[in-house]
């Protein structure tokens, strides 16, 4: 029988306390404090970094054609100074030719020799070509210059600048008779100064003409070299994903296979690297190879484990069904027994000790039956569970059982159903309060709560049914916590009966949430630990809450 809600209620001042505290202590069920450290420290990292390294295709991309790149830089430079060089040199050799026939013109114009004309008017008197520049020093020490521009006029050079291009053809300098010589207002030229006898020239040629030519080969070697540089990078960036395709098919394979869950049950690894892609005779192709015949070795590895564990589920199953009727006839001839008045005091002790290893024997080999069922998808009766009335049931066996520690409960107003086994979550709410009790001191705390979490609260796909087992006890060892759920695990490594137990209550709790379809976890530092049990509700079990129901036995197991 249960007991009713209103009489539930008239204990609140026991089993109960206000909402708020309830919810002032969610914000205690927290993550460990190191786990939120160090995830903040990961993320802190990765944004300080603020880059992700390249991958192998964009490396050999960019190496190729910085490469390629760099030799053409070489290539261009090397050529554009030879180049100019010989470009330079043939200036010169046009300015020597230029001036020697300036020269004998200048021989042949007796008035320009005189200096009773000047050097415009020879300019204008003979076809120079355009951009050549004369400086003549007449027999009477007057200087005068000119030049043709690009147009063929002939402009007359100021006092200024003749003095200017004097000034720089007299200094000592080096590269032979041509100097460079720079005037203000016209340029740089090749100059080379003759002497006539009587009197003396100067001309040259602009340097204009060899700047011109070497920057169109400039600009034409930089249009060419981009544009091959951009068709390389075109090409190699095909021909290094056309051979890194093996690669990526080899990582897409691993990847699957990584993914897929391998902890527990029947695992097959049906994924493989085509035989396309696992050419032995290529770098990339043996590594395909290697990977399948890896992913053969593990899915035979993973199908000799299945095959154990199915033996050894079996052989637990037979075994603990075998020994419940030797056990059952130990203890029922040692209860028998018991009854003989004749008893002497030492034999009475010797059989009470000996029924009370017979029930603790039977208690065992039943939790390892249930596993083995629970295991083989089998035991589960499925009907509506009303966890708020299960947690009422529960919670007043755990004050009876108790009474040293603190019992409260926290439940809404409503009640909260879910489909399931209700013999089987009154167990795991029955196994997380003695656990509770059992490695807590006296005067600690328990709090059993039941509630609903929509999905964006929890954090899952679906609203969840919530039961919570909070305790204010000293916690438990980090170095246990991840193992408390696997079967014969203790927190407590006594084999004592008050303390250490067989190490199956918490195992039996995981396998019949996993059965319906739902998680248990815990959380706890010293003064707060929770363990906390989600189960799906009604709407959100659907299909796979029928198809249990389908698959499971009409009755209990016996």
């Amino acid at each position: 029988m249960t007991e009713p809600r209103h009489a539930a209620e008239s204990r609140k001042g026991t089993v109960t306390e206000p909402r708020h505290a309830a919810e002032s202590r969610k914000g205690t069920v927290t993550e460990p404090r190191h786990a939120a450290e160090s995830r903040e420290g990961t993320v802190s990292d990765g944004a300080r970094r603020g880059w992700r390294p390249w991958g192998l295709e964009g490396r050999l991309v960019v190496t190729i054609v910085a490469v390629v790149a760099l030799i053409f830089a070489t290539v261009s430079i090397a050529t554009g100074a030879i180049l100019g060089s010989i470009l330079q040199s043939n200036l010169d050799n046009e300015v020597t030719e230029a001036t020697a026939k300036a020269l004998r013109t200048v021989h042949d114009a007796p008035q320009v020799a005189a200096g009773t004309e000047d050097a415009a008017a020879l300019l204008a008197s003979g076809p120079f070509e355009p951009g050549f520049l004369i400086v003549i020093e007449s027999a009477f020490g007057s200087v005068t210059g000119g030049y043709v521009d690009a147009a063929g006029t002939v402009t007359t050079l100021d006092d200024s600048q003749v003095e200017q291009i004097v000034q720089q053809l007299i200094q000592p300098g080096e590269g032979g008779p041509v100097r460079e010589i720079t005037i203000d207002g016209v340029g740089t030229y090749r100059m080379v100064a003759l002497g006539g006898g009587s009197f003396a020239i100067a001309s040259g040629l602009p340097v204009s003409q060899v700047t011109a030519t070497l920057a169109q080969i400039a600009t034409t070697v930089a249009l060419l070299t981009t544009g091959g540089l951009v068709l390389l990078g075109l090409a190699v960036t095909v021909i290094v994903r056309r051979s890194l395709r093996p690669l990526r098919v080899v990582a897409d394979t691993a990847e699957r296979v990584a993914s897929m869950p391998m902890a527990e049950g029947a695992v097959s690894i049906a994924d493989r690297v085509p035989e396309s892609e696992t050419d032995e005779h290529t770098e990339i192709g043996r590594v395909g190879h290697a990977l399948n015949t890896l992913l053969d070795h593990v899915d035979a590895s993973l199908e000799a484990r299945q095959r154990n564990e199915e033996r050894m589920r079996r052989f637990v199953a037979d075994a603990s069904h075998e020994l419940r009727t030797p056990l059952a006839s130990i203890r029922g001839y040692s209860e028998l027994s018991l009854r003989d008045p004749e008893l002497s005091e030492s034999t009475e002790s010797a059989l009470s000790r000996i029924q009370a290893q017979s029930l603790r024997m039977t208690r065992l080999v039943e939790d390892l039956l249930l596993l083995a069922r629970l295991d083989e998808g089998q035991e589960l009766v499925y009907g509506v569970v009303d966890l708020t009335q299960l947690a009422v049931e529960a919670l007043g066996d755990a004050q009876v059982a108790g009474p040293e520690h603190v019992w409260l409960l926290e439940v809404d107003e409503e009640p909260v159903t879910v489909p399931g086994d209700s013999a089987r979550l009154q167990q795991v709410v029955v196994n997380m309060l003695a656990n509770a009790r059992t490695h807590t001191p006296a005067g600690t705390e328990v709090t059993l709560s039941v509630g609903r979490e929509d999905a964006a609260e929890s954090g899952s796909q679906t609203d969840t049914a919530v039961i919570r087992v909070h305790d204010n006890g000293p916690g438990i060892e980090p170095t246990i916590a991840d193992e408390l759920f696997e079967r014969f695990s203790r927190a407590d490594r006594s084999r004592a009966r008050q303390t250490g137990g067989t190490g199956l209550g918490l195992s039996i709790a995981r396998a019949i949430v996993h059965a319906h379809h739902g998680e248990i976890s815990v959380q706890s530092r010293p003064g707060d630990t929770t363990f906390t049990v989600r189960l799906p509700l009604p709407e959100d079990l659907g299909r796979a809450g029928a198809g249990l129901t389908d698959a499971a036995p009409t009755g209990a197991a016996q």
